[in-house]
């Protein structure tokens, strides 16, 4: 049974997160590495799983980082899409592997860290494969598509003495991290009131993100759960109290058979703060928006990897185009195991949205109110 995680933020725990989060990461970690290090190589990351994120986000980004490097992949295609990847970002063939022998990863003295970036419906086939191979791990969102699978990975990862941490990339993101800190400070005034969406319209090409059993559900799952971060930032990792949920009418039943199209949910805490979600596969939407009488945020683009807008009690924030969400995120894991502090998003947290995307599920599925403990 996984002991429950207090997940609340003091002002002190939130100094030391940010310490080795994206404000000092961002302006501090090419003076630090060294220190960090302390005469050792970087740490080695295996990507598990090659597709899109991994191509256009992952890899590049393990270009960029300063404590940790990509030293090998496990792929369905070993012999042409692993080896190239060991061509283009420089580590030894040996590296790669497959799904089958991956296990091998455990004899591999060049990784120290495996992040699995298949889809959900895999995620914990490859994280109890990393603890058993005694590597720390990165899960990508969502962690799991059930509560047990989360409870599952945790003790598996607790019981090798290996870290499991989350692929959350909004929480190192300094506009992110300015949304925490006026939690922490009770800066709000009054209970916030918050809207937040990402949404986009799929293509009409069937890909595992239609498939309930791979993807644990629908756009919730995949862009939804951004929403559910921001407000669990803006509300300093406090729980809501009640979800409240429905899923609009599909506009593309023959893709969306399986999943949901468009669904919209309502969170309530105690004090009275709100969140009015929406994730959807068939229009566009990309922001946050938080409301107190003392302070008002407005986020958007909110959710995308670049690009990002932010202004506070109307006043804007200065761009930060460039920065690279996933590299400092790979980082502040990295600096996390050198220095031997806690994740900024453990697998705690992951299953904490689990949690919550059930809820959202149930409420939809019943058309009541669903009382979270």
């Amino acid at each position: 049974m996984t002991t429950p995680v207090d997940l609340s933020l003091s002002r002190r725990r939130f100094l030391a997160a940010s310490s080795v989060g994206a404000v000092s990461l961002a302006t501090g970690l090419r003076t630090r590495a060294a220190d960090l290090l302390g005469g050792r190589r970087k740490l080695g990351v295996a990507l598990i799983g090659l597709g899109g994120y991994s191509r256009g986000q992952l890899g590049p980004a393990l270009r960029e980082t300063k404590l940790c490097e990509l030293r090998g992949v496990v792929t369905g295609d070993p012999a042409g899409k692993g080896m190239q990847w060991a061509a283009d970002y420089g580590f030894s063939a040996k590296s790669v592997y497959s799904y089958d022998t991956m296990h091998r990863i455990a004899d591999d003295p060049n990784i120290d860290i495996v992040y699995s970036v298949t889809p959900p419906g895999l995620h914990k086939r490859d994280v109890l494969a990393g603890a058993k191979a005694g590597k720390h791990v990165i899960c990508e969102k969502p962690m799991a598509v059930s509560v047990d699978e989360c409870d599952e990975m945790i003790a598996a990862c607790d019981a090798a003495g290996v870290r499991l941490s989350m692929g959350y990339r909004l929480h190192f993101h300094p506009y992110h991290q300015r949304v925490k800190e006026i939690a922490v400070d009770d800066a709000w005034g009054s209970a916030p009131t918050m809207t937040g969406g990402f949404a986009y319209r799929m293509g009409n090409r069937r890909t595992w993100r239609f498939d309930k059993a791979l993807g644990g559900g629908g756009q919730l799952m995949n862009v939804g759960i951004y929403v559910i971060q921001s407000a669990l930032m803006a509300k300093g990792e406090v729980m809501p109290k009640t979800v409240t949920a429905y899923e609009e009418p599909k506009n593309r039943p023959e893709l969306f058979n399986e999943v949901e199209d468009t669904i919209r949910w309502q969170f309530e805490w105690a004090d009275g703060s709100r969140l009015d979600g929406v994730s959807s596969g068939d229009f566009g939407q990309n922001d946050f928006v938080a409301k107190g009488s003392d302070k008002e945020v407005n986020i958007g683009p909110a959710y995308s990897y670049d690009g990002l807008r932010m202004s506070e009690d109307g006043a804007a924030k200065s761009p930060m185009d460039g920065f690279n969400q996933q590299a400092h995120q790979m980082d502040g894991f990295a600096a996390d195991l050198l220095r031997g502090t806690p994740s900024v998003v453990p697998a705690a947290m992951g299953r904490r949205d689990i949690v919550l995307t059930s809820a959202i599920y149930e409420s939809a599925a019943t058309g009541k109110p669903v009382t979270v403990s």
